[in-house]
């Protein structure tokens, strides 16, 4: 099972590579939202969630497509851990 750390740096690297275009990744803070910083759009919803379970072979309903789930890394990692659990 993946580590909190290795999530982190996963979910940070896939925001930083696909999003952030050049930024440096340390601007980016953990509990920043992707939707009031204008990082992660609409669309950047659907490419996270399609890297989310590419990444960790979980199934994202639709119903877990909120904000609470997806809208930072600390909210990314506490969602994917939750879908980790499930499968265990």
């Amino acid at each position: 099972m993946s580590s909190v750390q290795s999530i982190q740096s996963d979910v940070r690297n896939f925001v930083a590579d696909n999003f952030l275009f050049g930024e440096a990744p340390e601007s980016l803070n953990n509990d920043d939202s992707f939707l009031e910083t204008g990082i992660i759009d609409s669309t950047g919803v659907l490419e996270l969630v399609a890297f989310i379970e590419d990444r960790y072979s979980v199934e994202v309903d639709d119903d877990e497509l909120v904000p609470e789930n997806l809208d930072s890394i600390d909210r990314l990692i506490n969602f994917i851990e939750s879908k980790l659990k499930e499968l265990a």
